[in-house]
């Protein structure tokens, strides 16, 4: 089973870690970057549990003009291929459907993100395989997300799979 039939919005942390709102900042960077590219902004970080940041990475779907250029498979592309051993102990940011199944396939047992207001995606996917779903209910990252959608409606609901509106 990939998927529970319902999906279930995570809850915002109550108590973030240091590690998880230190490491977020590397995701709202890329994220920024993004939006001043005039893409999506989402950004990603792959952080091992010692604070080192494997590599980053962002939605790059309307720059590279590519199907599955999101933030997770933006970063892992962006580190190159590495052993299944480094993914084990590595937190990442972002789960939509495509990028939580990577997530699994790699074997990645945290994913924290900045909100899950904008759009909830692969949560219940990412919870039914074992993995640690954070909501640090970020309001810069709504912030981001909503300055996005009001000036690229269409470029949002396309990343999403929605038509225009």
């Amino acid at each position: 089973m990939l998927a529970p039939k319902e999906a279930v919005k995570t809850p915002p942390t109550a108590n973030p870690s240091d590690f998880d709102l230190q490491n977020i900042r590397h995701a709202i960077f890329q994220a920024e970057q993004g939006l001043e590219e005039q893409g999506v902004p989402i950004g990603a970080a792959l952080v091992r549990k010692d604070g080192v940041v494997i590599g980053v990475g962002r939605n790059r779907r309307v720059q590279q003009k590519s199907a599955t250029r999101h933030g997770e498979t933006d970063c892992l592309e962006c580190i190159g291929r590495l052993p299944a051993s480094v993914y084990k102990d590595c937190t990442t940011l972002s789960p939509c459907s495509m990028c939580s199944g990577a997530m699994i396939l790699f074997g990645i047992k945290r994913c924290v993100m900045g909100e899950n207001d904008t759009f909830l995606g692969g949560e219940s996917i990412l919870q039914a395989h074992g993995v640690e779903v954070v909501n640090l209910n970020l309001d810069s990252c709504k912030k981001l997300m909503a300055t996005f959608i009001e000036k690229y409606p269409e470029v949002w609901n396309e990343d999403i799979g929605e038509e225009d509106k």
